[in-house]
């Protein structure tokens, strides 16, 4: 393959499970009836709450409530809606089956997006962006870019393709793509490939290396060796890098991208959103189920646990992506056919 493969990252919690509100009495109501005796809500809950499982999504369930209080405005159905709508798509036939694997069903997959997109909102608003972060991002930064490649096994090949090319100046690249390259996905379009920036994960580091030292029309006079092959690279669009006050946007996207995956950030936002949500754990056996995150020396103190905080985070990419959401999110978005095509 060429480009690497995507992973399926907007999911909170895989656990379905029924936990009675924290306070309230768990009651006698027959769950189960079998035969030789029967599992009360009050049984059940019990179990529950002394299970990681149990824990886990109750912590989830909090940090979605004061979420949904906090930011709720922020984030309407509409924008969830399309979200899912986009990954649904990248997915295709293939969806029903992902979501399965992932053990959500359509709508629990909608709440992991909207909880995904309300803890991208409380950080953007409880952590900005300084000038500082952006000179620090600017330094690594490199706009988006459209390459063409033709990727071939051997060296001796890729050689003799470079000297092809000398001969016209590089005219006959897309023709020599479509004949050498063993790229599927891209050689019938002349090796072009989807646009790319430095944020881009996707892309072998060496191959965007040395696509980013192309200025606009050449091409690499030497192979470029990757894990798939050799490569010959041709700039199509390389805007250059400009000027920061450019690009103001874009790094403040790629800045909020890198916190949503940074437990250390995440912890600190997810503390003050809890903070705020004035928590008050009525069952003694589980006040201490968000200490990692608040003051436990409060009596109403408490945040989630890392589990959850991580499956925020990994949301995000999802999200974040698709859009970036979404999906990129955010996401959680299938192999390019320039992946595919090239194993």
């Amino acid at each position: 393959m060429f480009k690497k493969s995507g992973k399926w990252a907007i999911a909170l919690s895989a656990v379905v499970v029924m936990l009675l509100a924290a306070g309230c009495s768990a009651g006698n109501k027959t769950v189960v009836s079998m035969k030789g005796g029967k599992i009360t809500q009050e049984q059940y809950y019990e179990a529950m709450k002394d299970s990681s499982s149990g824990k886990t999504t109750l912590q989830t369930l909090i940090w979605e409530k004061a979420l949904e209080e906090q930011y709720g405005k922020t984030v309407s159905d509409k924008t969830v809606t399309k979200q899912y709508n986009s990954v649904k798509t990248q997915y295709g036939a293939q969806f029903s089956q992902a979501l399965a694997q992932n053990g959500l069903t359509p709508s629990q997959f909608k709440t992991n997006i909207k909880t995904n997109l309300l803890t991208r909102k409380a950080l953007e608003a409880l952590k900005p962006v300084t000038t500082a972060d952006l000179k620090t991002q600017w330094k690594s930064y490199e706009p988006k870019i459209t390459v063409s490649h033709i990727l071939v096994k051997d060296e001796k090949t890729a050689k003799d393709i470079i000297s092809q090319l000398e001969k016209d100046n590089g005219k006959n690249f897309a023709a020599l793509a479509k004949k050498y390259s063993t790229d599927t996905g891209s050689k019938a379009n002349g090796g072009k490939l989807t646009p790319f920036d430095s944020s881009d994960t996707s892309y072998d580091a060496t191959f965007k290396k040395a696509a980013f030292a192309l200025k606009q029309g050449e091409y690499t006079k030497t192979p470029v060796k990757t894990q798939y092959g050799y490569h010959i690279i041709m700039s199509d669009k390389n805007p250059g890098k400009g000027k920061m006050s450019d690009h103001t946007k874009t790094l403040k996207t790629q800045i909020y991208d890198k916190w949503m995956q940074d437990s250390t950030v995440m912890q600190g936002v997810m503390s003050k959103v809890l903070q705020k949500a004035n928590i008050d754990i009525k069952d003694k056996d589980l006040k201490d189920i968000l200490s990692g995150y608040l003051n436990s020396s409060s009596s109403k103190s408490t945040a989630t646990s890392s589990s959850a905080a991580e499956s925020s985070s990994d949301d995000s990419s999802a999200t974040s992506s698709s859009s970036s959401t979404s999906s990129s999110s955010a996401s959680s978005t299938t192999s390019s056919s320039a992946s595919s095509s090239s194993k």
